[in-house]
Formats: C-alpha cells, structure tokens, sequence
C-alpha cells in the first residue's frame, strides 16, 4: 500500500554453489526471488528474544491530529508485558504530563491543569478514538515485526527494493465484508451494527486483521508493519524509518506510528536516544489529591 526505496541492491545480490555460481532470478530489475520460507525464518532470526524484559529511552515527539501538531521530549520507561510509563517535559526539563499504559488501561496526569484521565480500553476508545494500546507500542519501540508467525500463512511480494509478506485473508470473509461494505468506494461509516455482527458469524471470524510486513533484502530486518481491520476501516501503520548499531542490538531509533480510522487518523515520530535495556525500572504514578477527572 505504500512503499520505501529503490536501489543499487542488484550488484551483491548473487548466490553461489559448490560447483557453479549462479545468480539468483531477477525479477522486473528488481530483488531476487525468495521463498515465503525463507523469508520468514530470516525475519525471524532478527526478533529480539523474551528475554528482553525492559527498556527505557529519552524520546523526541510529534505528535499530529487534524486539530493541531504537538513537539515534546520525554523519557520512555518499559517494563515488558505490564506497563510502559513515559514523562513528558516540553519546556526546560519541568515534567508537565504523565503516562500509564497497562494492557488493559491508560492512566494520564495533567500537570499543567491538575487533571487526570483513568480508563479502560474501550472507555479509552469512546474517549479519544484511537488507542494504539500496550502490545502494539512495546512491540514498535522493540522494532519487531508484530504479529509475525512462522505457522501462519502469506502471501510473498516484492515492493521498492522491499520483500512484503502478507497474511492470506479467508476468501469467505472478504467476500462478507465486502458485502456489508457495499464495495471498496462506499462510505463504510454507516455500517449497521447489527449486519456488521452478522458479517462476522458468516465468515466464521471473531477478528478480521490483515498483516503486511515489508524487509530490507539484505539483513531482512522489518522496516514497515502495517495492521488492517477489514471491517472496520482502521488502521495502525508502523515504520521502523532508522535503526541503531549493534551496541544496541540494531533497536529502532526513529519510528513513525499512523493510526487511522473513517474520518480521523493521528501519527507520531519518536527520535529515540540513550537506549537502555537493563531494569526493573521505577514507573511511579499517583494521582495527587488535589487533581480531578478530565471533563
């Protein structure tokens, strides 16, 4: 769906055997053809182990919403699977905000106003539209290739200089979907809930997300994960745009993050330094006495 860069890629790209060198097939100028299989197990070999349980960064933000564009530092404390904690400090060091991620909650401080927000996940959704949720950042701040599984299937494409694996939606669902969408031009905002629920009985699914993944030819690491709900137009879209050395395993130190729905789409990029992946790290947050609820 959108796509990174062309290059001189072709000159090193040959496969030699024992008896007689041969290069690998080009395609259309492009890369050289790969097996789904291999792509897969070389991407897999790049994912960082489970063994990485923290992590913790200072951040340069911006943050865009059709109302306005935001810039801020910040530090960025992670614990893996539990909590991602992050400061907010736009102006001279003084921390003007705080934040709580769990996987089942966010938890927000206002300093500037004496307010806070405390919510669950779908109350978060109601509230601000779009919630990126705790997987999904821990996941992007790690670079992995989220959701990528070796038992899965998908289909292998080559994009820009790029390889492109994407998951095999069952044809049945497609097929309801586009049905309750009334084809790709129609306006999916009035979707009736009640035909939305029974779109998803008939196509046998109680989720309907279709996975790109892009990677670089040559270490194959994933530069580009691109999640995609069908039903519901929404999308999340992540670019690892640049990654650090091996002193600290090659983790992602620019990273743009869209999210999109009907009608809103927000982004952020994070300029990542001081990459640190040692803990247990402090996440403190109390909400002082004084503050109150966001209106």
């Amino acid at each position: 769906m959108k796509a990174l860069v062309r290059g001189a890629l072709l000159l090193a790209l040959v496969a030699s055997s024992c008896k007689s060198p041969k290069p690998l097939p080009l395609i259309g100028g492009e890369i050289p053809v790969r097996s789904t299989e291999k792509i897969l197990e070389r991407a897999l070999a790049h994912e960082h182990p489970d063994t990485l349980r923290y992590y913790s960064c200072r951040a340069s933000v911006e943050l865009k919403t059709p109302e306005s564009t935001r810039s801020f530092k910040a530090v960025i404390r992670m614990n893996r699977d539990s909590a991602l904690w992050a400061s907010v400090m736009p102006l001279l060091g003084i921390e003007v905000a705080r934040v709580l991620v769990t996987p089942d909650s966010l938890l927000i401080l206002d300093k500037l106003s004496d307010r806070y927000f405390r919510g669950d996940t779908a109350e978060v959704r109601r509230r601000f539209g779009l919630h990126p949720g705790l997987d999904l950042l821990q996941q992007a701040l790690l670079g992995r290739a989220i959701g990528l599984d070796a038992d899965s299937k998908y289909r292998n494409d080559r994009e820009d200089g790029r390889y492109v694996l994407t998951t095999k939606a069952k044809r049945r669902f497609v097929k309801a979907a586009n049905e309750v969408a009334g084809g790709e031009d129609d306006d999916r905002d009035g979707m009736n809930e009640r035909r939305l629920e029974r779109t998803l009985r008939q196509a046998e699914e109680q989720e309907a997300v279709v996975m790109r993944y892009w990677f670089e030819p040559d270490q194959f690491r994933v530069t580009r994960v691109q999640l995609a709900d069908l039903v519901h137009d929404r999308t999340a879209d992540v670019r690892y745009e640049e990654r650090g050395g091996p002193e600290v395993d090659h983790l992602p130190t620019r990273i743009r993050i869209t999210l999109s729905e009907p009608g809103r789409q927000a982004s952020g990029t994070l300029e990542l330094s001081r990459i640190e992946r040692t803990g247990p790290l402090p996440m403190n947050f109390r909400v002082p006495e004084k503050f109150t609820p966001m209106p």
